[in-house]
Order: structure tokens, then C-alpha cells, then sequence
């Protein structure tokens, strides 16, 4: 066909960043942490030149009489795929003309009459800019692979740390819990709790939900890892030394696919009932309904209190199991695979902190993207400031993978004709 000879027929997915090492310190990637900034990269351009003639080539080809059954739905498939990435770049193609074309006419409109022209030429011309950062964002979306995962329901654990006192802790784990509760409202996810153990000065030492919906992992999966708090204690034993506390709480992330295939046999199994604690009345007090679930091989142990069934919180309790279970195989793979998202610290580096809610200044810091963003409270109101904050983190995920690609690219000599 002639494809092949010209180094454009790649069948696999567009980009197989799982052969890649991403390293968070190259001040080369540094410099495109903005989507419509990478896209200036002569790297991409040309890649997306090479992709954009490759579409072409292919649209000709199945048209060819001569090509058999097997061929034209392999480049029906492939047609498929780099249909939307052709479309995406000739549409920000056309409006880059626009932008030049707009500020051609202002350099060329500089008399006083003309002044409200040139205002509306500017106000134009913003709004292509916000246009082409859209689409440049939509272009990578479409060039990075979708994660296995990215679509499953979660597993969320939210649990305190420990500080002088412990309050600041247990208080900042109920703010966050609650602030992923909102969160999961605000993305019209269903949101189930399915442990939740309070602590005596109104915080929280653990809790634990099912969170259902559309993206729920692609969007929360960065969530997972240690969160640090920095404030002074309004209640509590630390409240009255009134000096800033430093305390931390950690978040799991666990994908939890409609199917999850993991066999457990009740052999392996320890299971004890218990009176849930907390809210809940005489039922609370009385009957011992909440249960945990010891898995033996593995020490992986589940608790669940919510229901009043003891039937029903025992079910729960081994859904949750089978997704601990089932994430120790994920990260068995990704292991295996020198996964390079670096950036999913939600199935992986538990123990590193990953952001940094400092009160007293009223910023939050995430620190693997040196994004600050104000307003506290309006980020633990699980509202919009939060899903500016996480749609940050997939946009930089997304530019470091077609980085890392486009690198490795140039270093092997590929990328076109």
C-alpha cells in the first residue's frame, strides 16, 4: 500500500506512552504547561502534520477497488481514529488565520475614529484565543490513550493523620470527606457511604464511600495520596495554644469496574460483627449489625456500618474487599508495565504528599503541578474551584504524555517521511 514505507501506518493506539519514563524535573516539559503552549512546539506540529497526512492517504486509499476486506476495515478503523485528530487540527488552523488576520487589521487601524473597531478586533481576538486553548485541549485528549480504568466507579477512603492533639487532623479528614461528597453531587455521581467512623471532638478518623457515575476514576484518580492542612485550631485541645498546627490526612483512589472478577474463598476469610458507632439511635446501641472482613493471606481488612442489615453491610464490606484485592493486581501491572504517569499517586505513592491547604494564607498548593489556587473554602465546597483544580491536573497529565511521546519520538528518528 505504501503506508508502511513512508512510516505513517501505526495500527497500535496513537500514543503508547506505557514504554515511557516520565521525569517531573526536565525543564524542556516545564515549559509547556499550558495546552495551547505545547502546541506551538515544533515537535507537535510536525507530528500532527505527519498525522494529518496520513488521514488523507487513508481517505484515498478506501476508495482503492483494489484493497481486500481485511485491509479496508483495518484502515476503516484507522480512518476512525484519526478522523477527529485531523478535524481538530485544521479547525485550529483556521482560527490561528483568523487571530492574524484580526491583528493585521489592527496594526492597520490606528486612527482615533477607528478606536472602537480596534476594541471589538481585540475582543474577537480574545475570544479565538480561549477558543484555540479549547481545542488544542480537546486535540491531546484525543491523541492520549484512555486509561483501562478511566470510566470504572470508586472506592474513595478518606483517613486522619496525626498531630499535637490529633483534632486538626480528624477535622480536616470530615472537611474533606465532605468536600468529595459535594463534589460527587456537583458531577451528578451517586455518592454511598459505606463506613464512616466519627472521632469524639466532631472530626473524623475514617470513612469510606462507593462513588458512582460517568469518569468518576479519570477524574478523582489524582485525589488518592497525603493531604497536608496548615491552620490554627478553632476547637480542641490544639485550639488553645493558637499557633499554626500542621496535620495531614491521606486518600485512596480505588477503580472499581462493574466487574470485578476477583475470587474469594470464604475459607480466607475472617469475618466480626460489632455496634456501629456514631449517629444512628437505639439501633446504634443495640444491635450489632456493622461488620469487618479480614482477608488472611493478605491482612487487607474492610469495614462497613452504614446499613441496618448486618446481611447488607457484610455484602458491601465484600464488594469493597474484592476492590482492594482487585487494585493490588492494577498496581501489579502498572508495576510491570513502567506505567509513566507519574501523576497517579492515587494508586501508588500513597505516602507522598501531594497537596497543601494552608488556611492561615487561605491558598492551596498542589505541589506536583506548583499550582496555587485561593479561596480555601471555595475549594472545600466541592464545587466549581475544585473541578478547575482537577481538570489542571488532567490537562497536565494529558501534555506531559504527548511530551514524553513526541521526545522519545524525536531521540528514535521517528515521527515522518
Amino acid at each position: 500500500v505504501g503506508l508502511q514505507n513512508c512510516g505513517f501506518w501505526r495500527p497500535e493506539s496513537l500514543l503508547d506512552t506505557a514504554r515511557f519514563a516520565l521525569s517531573f524535573n526536565s525543564q524542556h516539559r516545564k515549559k509547556h504547561q499550558d495546552s495551547q503552549a505545547l502546541w506551538k512546539h515544533e515537535a507537535v506540529q510536525k507530528y500532527l502534520e505527519t498525522l494529518s497526512k496520513e488521514y488523507q492517504q487513508v481517505s484515498h486509499l478506501l476508495n482503492v477497488d483494489s484493497i481486500n476486506d481485511f485491509e479496508q476495515r483495518t484502515l476503516r478503523r484507522r480512518c476512525a481514529n484519526l478522523s477527529p485528530i485531523a478535524a481538530a487540527f485544521q479547525e485550529i488552523k483556521g482560527a490561528e488565520r483568523e487571530v492574524q488576520e484580526l491583528e493585521a487589521m489592527c496594526r492597520e487601524l490606528d486612527g482615533r475614529d477607528e478606536k472602537q473597531l480596534v476594541e471589538l478586533a481585540l475582543e474577537e481576538k480574545e475570544n479565538l484565543d480561549k477558543k484555540i486553548n479549547m481545542l488544542c485541549r480537546k486535540l491531546f485528549q484525543l491523541l492520549v490513550p484512555k486509561e483501562k480504568y478511566d470510566r470504572s466507579h470508586v472506592i474513595l477512603e478518606v483517613t486522619a493523620g496525626r498531630t499535637t492533639g490529633g483534632d486538626i487532623c480528624q477535622q480536616f479528614a470530615k472537611e474533606m470527606f465532605e468536600m468529595y461528597q459535594n463534589y460527587a453531587d456537583y458531577k451528578h455521581w451517586t455518592f454511598d457511604i459505606v463506613n464512616y467512623t466519627p472521632a469524639e471532638i466532631g472530626g473524623l478518623h475514617h470513612a469510606a464511600a462507593h462513588i458512582s457515575g460517568d469518569d468518576v476514576y479519570r477524574h478523582l484518580k489524582y485525589e488518592g495520596g497525603t493531604h497536608r492542612v496548615q491552620r490554627i485550631p478553632e476547637t480542641g485541645l490544639s485550639s488553645r495554644m493558637q499557633r499554626i498546627h500542621t496535620g495531614t490526612m491521606s486518600v485512596i483512589v480505588l477503580p472499581q469496574p462493574e466487574e470485578v472478577d476477583v475470587k474469594v474463598d470464604p475459607k480466607d476469610l475472617r469475618i466480626d460483627t460489632f455496634r456501629a458507632k456514631g449517629a444512628g439511635g437505639q439501633h446504634v446501641n443495640k444491635t450489632d449489625s456493622a461488620v469487618r472482613i479480614v482477608h488472611l493471606p493478605t491482612g487487607l481488612a474492610v469495614e462497613c456500618q452504614q446499613e441496618r442489615s448486618q446481611q447488607m453491610n457484610k455484602e458491601i464490606a465484600l464488594r469493597t474487599l474484592r476492590a482492594k484485592l482487585y487494585q493490588q493486581i492494577i498496581e501489579k501491572q502498572i508495576s510491570q508495565e513502567q506505567s509513566t504517569r507519574k501523576l497517579q499517586l492515587g494508586t501508588r505513592a500513597q505516602s507522598e504528599r501531594i497537596r497543601t491547604y494552608n488556611f492561615t494564607q487561605d491558598r492551596v498548593t498542589d505541589h506536583r503541578i506548583s499550582y496555587d489556587a485561593r479561596n480555601i473554602k471555595e475549594i472545600l465546597s466541592g464545587k466549581e474551584a475544585l473541578d478547575k483544580l482537577i481538570n489542571r491536573l488532567l490537562e497536565f497529565a494529558e501534555i506531559e504524555a504527548v511530551t514524553e511521546y513526541l521526545e522519545n519520538l524525536q531521540a528514535l528518528g521517528g515521527g515522518g517521511c
